[in-house]
């Protein structure tokens, strides 16, 4: 039983989504738009309870996908926050009665200001609607409560309509991933657009070692290193690496001397990055393409200012 009342009420609110698709106006969601892009300064969302619950996720959406907005309590408008409301911006009232007292008191301010209102309410005839510039429907048949009380479906809608009134504007305003970005620096497409090698680098205590060093003590800086690779260095310059890889295939070998110069057994002419400005996810292909875990970064000279490692990739979360 659980289970069937679980599923009927994803049913009842996805119904609710494709029912507000054939009844919304087309012509008062492209007036919204409009207005919105119009604007020249911010979209207020204001709401009370569930719906300014709502209302706040809509703000921050509309925020990271390019459109200045922040969400306001409206009876803490009218107790000193109405001064955050300025000549310029817009505001989105979400009420599902459209009756909502404190709503309605902030009005005749918003008037004042001549601040564009744009309404998201059940009734067409509400008071809100009525001193609007636009209104956006969010009727329901029925709520997934079974009292036909709490607001699941209706809230649902709110939130959906705000997510489409998002997406609208991106696209208008031709938002790009980049764009997000710079938006979510934190966030993966973040550090995959905008981390560089130079970012992620180790630059300190690089197990350097000389082509004519024995093995023996070339192992020993490797070791120190913790990178699982020594990095030959001749006249100054990147000359070759050598790897656990390298070392392991040279203990196979007949003529596997410890006192033998390191660079019988290093690989010369390895892989590099001379551009320390390249992004860090292209540094992790090139890793993975070449299939080795340590890549030397040098100036256009070649000589050595870093290294990368798979690992600090991993560690910096690209992918």
């Amino acid at each position: 039983m659980s289970k069937e009342i679980f599923k009927n009420v994803l049913f009842e609110e996805a119904q609710a989504l494709l029912d507000a698709i054939n009844y919304l106006n087309d012509n008062e969601i492209q007036k919204s738009i409009e207005l919105i892009l119009s604007t020249k300064g911010k979209v207020i969302v204001c709401g009370v309870g569930k719906s300014g619950l709502i209302g706040a996720k809509i703000a921050a959406t509309l925020a990271s996908t390019g459109t200045p907005s922040f969400f306001i309590h409206p009876t803490e408008a009218m107790h000193g926050d109405l001064g955050m409301i300025q000549k310029g911006d817009i505001v989105i009232a979400i009420s599902y009665s459209g009756e909502s007292e404190e709503i309605l008191t902030l009005i005749p301010h918003l008037k004042r200001l001549q601040i564009p209102l744009i309404a998201m309410s059940c009734l067409p005839y509400s008071s809100l609607v009525q001193e609007s510039d636009a209104f956006l429907s969010i009727r329901v048949n029925k709520e997934a409560c079974p009292l036909n009380a709490a607001p699941t479906s209706s809230s649902t809608l709110t939130l959906s309509i705000g997510d489409a009134l998002a997406i609208a504007l991106m696209y208008k305003r031709n938002f790009s991933a980049e764009d997000f970005a710079s938006f979510h620096p934190g966030g993966s497409l973040g550090r995959r657009l905008f981390i560089k090698v130079k970012d992620i680098m180790k630059t300190d205590n690089l197990p350097l070692v000389s082509p004519e060093m024995p093995l023996r003590e070339a192992i020993v800086i490797m070791s120190k290193g913790c990178l699982g690779n020594a990095i030959l260095v001749k006249n100054n310059k990147l000359y070759g690496i050598l790897s656990d890889g390298d070392l392991r295939r040279a203990m196979m070998r007949s003529d596997f001397c410890l006192d033998n110069q390191v660079v019988e057994y290093a690989t010369v002419n390895p892989y590099y990055c001379d551009d320390e400005n390249r992004l860090a996810r292209e540094i992790l292909q090139e890793i993975e393409t070449k299939k080795i875990q340590l890549l030397v970064i040098t100036d256009s000279n070649k000589h050595i200012i870093g290294v990368v490692h798979l690992h600090h990739l991993i560690e910096a979360k690209i992918k």
